[in-house]
């Protein structure tokens, strides 16, 4: 069963938990959960597609698990997605509702309420594995966002990997305070917490305070929480009696992952994964922790690193390569676009991500970002913009870097680095020159007021020219 502690005979059997869930103000229980939810399936049963408003609410908690629950396949919509978005959303997935809360502009599709004190409890038999669960759009930086389709299976494999490779179980409490219409937030998080029946508590913002009262063992956060926390001393203290503290969606700053060490006594869990992929890639609660580093290929997940003509790279630790990775949690193709889907995902199951990485000898990986703007080209070297972003925000004067390769005549590509904080641009270019090799220096450092960032903190570069 996809979300196996909402059983209804083991609730039934005295296996109920009172504050299940906790966002925006509602307290569910377990029955409430089953009770509503179920009744949400009633309202839902034998619908097609069926787009939420993914609000950090009760509502959507329960429009999601409804919907799992009757196996209608969710759309999850951006609450803050612009209009022409919402209606690419809408259009390419066929959704031909809405449920639960609906934008001021519905796109003249029917609303289905979502009643958070009505109970049913009829028995729904569990869907097929392979049955979509849902379909999540990405974020579109390469064109209108593709629909990625994903299963049941996929989603119930890549959890039971995480509860291993993190201990994961009942007795944790989950808090976080990101965006349910993620993988980060929602899979993991929400369906996360279902699934393994531990109390799970949403934030709302992501503010150092609300993490530090929560209370929680374990905690998702990407970096710019992370960066908050530790600037807050109070809070960075609170999460002390935390189990384990998890990042991810992109890569932690070193100086983070030091400062939550030296303050919370936690060295962080690192991961890595995708929309298409979920996650493949982990530190282990039991394992080294490096900083930069995103650990191991979890359970039933392979990798490979290929060059530019295919041919496998050495795990040295130090040669770049383009990451590919193989297993259970793989989307199944993307809505409507059979041509996207050829192009990164092979006859053999294996994902082409899109992605850049080393492999050290002991299988560590470390993602040096996308090939498309995180590879730099530039005099003949092929260089991570990464590595360098990790030197400059070691330096006291600066708060965020974003490297990136821009067009130059004579070394194709030339190292531009933008960076938030104090220090002058000839200090910062001496400051790289002294800790990597030469030609990994930026030729030019532009100090801003802030990096463009999308709502789950990546920054994005393609902005930055």
């Amino acid at each position: 069963m996809l979300l196996a502690s909402l059983n209804p005979s083991a609730v039934a059997a005295g296996h109920d938990v009172g504050d299940a869930v906790r966002i925006d103000g509602a307290t569910l229980s377990r029955s409430d959960l089953v009770g509503a939810a179920t009744s949400v399936a009633e309202r839902v049963a034998g619908a097609g597609r069926v787009a939420v408003l993914a609000t950090p609410t009760a509502t959507t908690v329960l429009a999601v698990t409804g919907c799992l629950i009757a196996g209608v396949p969710v759309v999850p919509v951006p609450a803050d997605v612009g209009a022409a978005e919402r209606r690419h959303i809408l259009n390419d997935s066929g959704a031909v509702a809405w449920l639960g809360e609906v934008p001021a502009e519905p796109e003249g599709l029917p609303h289905v309420p979502v009643r958070l004190h009505a109970r049913s409890w009829h028995r729904y038999a569990e869907p097929s594995p392979d049955a979509t669960a849902m379909i999540i759009y990405t974020s579109g930086t390469t064109g209108p966002p593709k629909g990625v389709v994903i299963s049941r299976r996929a989603i119930a494999a890549d959890i039971d990997a995480l509860a291993t490779a993190w201990a994961w179980t009942p007795e944790d409490t989950l808090v976080h305070g990101l965006p349910l219409f993620h993988v980060h937030g929602l899979i993991l998080g929400l369906l996360g917490s279902l699934r393994i029946g531990n109390r799970f508590v949403h934030t709302g913002k992501p503010s150092p305070a609300a993490y530090a009262a929560a209370g929680g063992s374990l905690y998702f956060g990407v970096p710019t929480v992370w960066s908050r926390v530790v600037s807050d001393l109070d809070a960075a203290l609170a999460l002390s009696s935390a189990r384990l503290l998890v990042s991810g969606s992109a890569p932690l700053p070193v100086p983070v992952f030091d400062d939550l060490v030296r303050l919370t006594g936690h060295a962080p869990v690192e991961r890595y994964g995708s929309t298409e992929s979920l996650i493949t890639l982990s530190t282990l609660v039991d394992g080294e922790r490096r900083p930069g580093w995103v650990g191991l290929p979890l359970a039933g997940v392979q990798t490979r690193l290929a060059d530019d003509d295919g041919a496998p790279v050495s795990h040295d630790g130090a040669t770049i390569g383009r990451l590919e990775v193989r297993g259970p949690a793989l989307f199944d193709g993307y809505v409507n676009r059979p041509d996207a889907t050829a192009e990164v995902l092979d006859a053999d199951g294996w994902y082409h991500t899109g992605d850049v990485a080393v492999i050290d000898g002991d299988g560590m990986h470390r993602i040096v970002g996308r090939e498309s703007v995180d590879l730099i080209k530039s005099g003949g070297y092929r260089i991570g913009a990464g590595e360098i972003e990790t030197v400059l925000l070691g330096h006291a004067g600066v708060d965020e870097a974003a490297v990136v390769g821009l067009p130059d005549a004579d070394l194709g590509q030339r190292i531009v680095a933008f960076v938030v904080g104090s220090a002058a641009p000839k200090e910062l270019i001496d400051h790289v020159a002294q800790q990597l090799s030469t030609h990994k220096r930026p030729r030019e450092v532009r100090v801003v007021d802030a990096l463009p960032r999308n709502a789950m903190g990546k920054v994005l570069k393609k902005e930055l020219s």
